[in-house]
């Protein structure tokens, strides 16, 4: 790991130089020959930021197929294997590799030159993300390289879940020490380099607390670690507001097409945008269509869904059309299912499979006529001003009719709602639903489901009202699912609020500990069955035998080829087919 960190700074020190000011440039280092210590904190921090959101923002739309809120068109991709819940190596790469390769490889060097002027809240920071990252290591792996990793160590040994998890919430403890801490006026603003919550330390503090809250939540399979009332205390210095959250913000540049140093996605673009966003072949479940469509059963809509689920145009004269969700549960994928839908952009009609498509039309180009009726499904596809050089983000076929209008998330310019006031309240329902207080548990839910809408809304006022999807919520619609479509105190149900934070959480990685925790019940999430094609697939059912669950990824290649004795001895099955199945030490219930 101690080469990947070196390789990293390398790089990270040349892009820093290939896109800084000429009065960065004008600094007496020879440029062809840089250093790890030309990199100021807050360049570095930057950086550090990018990378794992990125890693995050992965591990949370993969989660995702895992949890069937997205499923895929039907392929080999790892995308629609893990949807199917057969996975493949493909789906383990990427956090470890943007975790470890772009942002851990900076941690060291970082800290010695905050430490060097006195920079506690790039310290702080610093802190912070370290354990973000290996936490995220701990949810997605199980075990991984922690007290020898990105060190000197060629072949570190791994840690078990336990001690990287005790390390995480020891780092947090430290960040939100430093975070306390006067700065001189000598040292670097942290607004300098914060691209997350532009230097704003009591931001920095909540979102501390807040990721203390949720982790130690995430303990409640451990009946001698889970404290509720530690849980409670922490709430109480998370956000309690929107406006106290960590939001991150992207935008559609038309310069941000060159691509990150990794990866050749946009780096200013939102995660979503560059996992799913870009491409013709995510789409959502008929089961996140229903939960948002008819929540508690009395045929009242969420106003959300209108913003999450995808729309197209369709007929003559076109009108918007909402998407349908594919329904896991049929036979749909193990017939050849979903595919991709295409259009007829020209003013004459034209042949296929036998049929004649009229102008202007959408279709299946698919001898398989089990597949013309596709074209219900409209991807998340958003289109963007840079990586697709457009005019807009709005994806549309060549006559000008919407092909997909993104989805809130989806989009190149969406938020990253990285920790904020909805979870909070969530993780608070919970807690005191489980302690009996069913008349706080429902407050604390409400509270939850109000401020995501005020958080989508925040952003959909800024667009005006272009479409169905990219337009705020009305008001009429929010009161009438705030007093008749979520329940009341007196039938509120752990399912209730589990299923509205799986909502307010799409795309977080945090949906699928959540389904963990609760072993995949569907007593809590309504609704929820594992796909019906792992059901009929023998390779899925070697993966994850029959009786057992998605829990872990498996390691990623780098470790089996270079770090294979270390590896084989974190966990009995650690090069086994089947230990996808196998939890994670917070998920093994004591």
């Amino acid at each position: 790991m101690n080469k990947y960190r070196k390789i990293l700074t390398l790089l990270l020190v040349v892009t820093l130089f290939s896109s800084c000011s000429k009065n960065w440039l004008d600094i007496n280092v020879d440029p062809n020959t840089p250093s790890s210590t030309v990199a100021s904190v807050k360049s570095r921090l930057a950086w550090i930021q990018h990378y794992y959101l990125y890693a995050q923002g992965t591990a949370g739309t993969r989660a995702n197929f895992i949890t069937q809120q997205l499923t895929f068109v039907n392929s080999s991709g790892q995308q629609s294997m893990t949807a199917g819940w057969n996975p493949i190596a493909g789906m383990s790469t990427t956090p470890y590799q943007f975790f470890f390769v772009g942002a851990g490889s900076n941690f060291q060097d970082m800290e010695a030159k905050a430490t060097a002027e006195s920079a506690y809240h790039y310290l702080g920071a610093t802190k912070a993300i370290r354990a973000m990252g290996f936490m995220l290591m701990v949810d997605w792996y199980g075990e991984m390289p922690y007290t020898e990793a990105l060190g000197e160590e060629i072949t570190p040994k791994f840690d078990d879940g336990k001690t990287i998890f005790e390390g995480c919430l020891s780092d947090i403890d430290q960040a939100i020490e430093y975070f306390k801490m006067q700065q001189p006026s000598t040292a670097t603003p942290l607004s300098e380099g914060d691209s997350w919550n532009g230097g704003d330390v009591n931001k920095w503090l909540k979102m501390c607390y807040g990721l203390k809250a949720r982790w130690l939540n995430n303990l409640s399979k451990k009946s001698s670690l889970y404290k509720p009332d530690a849980i409670l205390l922490a709430l109480e210095n998370a956000p309690l507001s929107i406006g106290e959250g960590t939001t991150v913000s992207h935008i559609d540049d038309q310069a941000d097409n060159i691509g990150d140093i990794l990866f050749a996605d946009p780096v200013k673009t939102s995660i979503v945008f560059d996992n799913a966003g870009m491409n013709t072949s995510t789409l959502i479940t008929k089961w996140y269509e229903d939960i948002l469509t008819n929540f508690d059963q009395k045929g009242i809509e969420d106003p959300r869904a209108d913003k999450l689920l995808p729309w197209a145009e369709y007929g003559i004269p076109k009108k918007f059309v909402r998407s349908k969700g594919v329904d896991m549960q049929s036979t749909i994928r193990m017939n050849a299912g979903p595919l991709t839908s295409a259009y007829n952009e020209s003013d004459v009609p034209i042949n296929n499979n036998g049929r004649t498509i009229a102008p202007h039309t959408w279709y299946v180009n698919s001898a398989n006529n089990a597949r013309w009726g596709d074209t219900v499904y409209v991807s998340i596809k958003s289109s963007s001003k840079g990586y697709d050089n457009d005019a807009s983000d709005i994806y549309k076929w060549k006559d000008g009719v919407v092909a997909a209008s993104g989805t809130f998330y989806s989009r190149p310019d969406a938020p990253t709602h990285l920790l904020g006031y909805p979870e909070m309240c969530f993780i608070k329902a919970e807690v005191l639903f489980n302690k009996g207080d069913k008349a706080g548990a429902f407050e604390a839910y409400k509270s939850g489901i109000k401020g995501h809408i005020d958080l989508m809304n925040m952003k959909l006022s800024t667009y005006g009202n272009i479409n169905p999807s990219k337009s705020p919520m009305t008001d009429v619609k929010i009161d009438n699912f705030l007093s008749n479509g979520i329940g009341t105190a007196g039938n509120i149900t752990l399912a209730k609020i589990m299923i509205q934070k799986s909502i307010a959480l799409s795309f977080s990685q945090q949906n699928w500990n959540d389904m963990r925790r609760y072993d995949f019940s569907n007593l809590v999430y309504p609704g929820w069955k594992v796909p019906y094609e792992y059901t009929v697939t023998a390779a899925a059912q070697t993966k994850i035998p029959q009786g057992k669950q998605f829990r872990r990824v498996r390691q990623v290649s780098h470790e089996i080829n270079y770090n294979a004795e270390n590896l084989r001895a974190s966990h009995p099955n650690a090069l086994n087919d089947d230990i996808w199945s196998f939890p994670v030490w917070w998920d093994i219930k004591e």
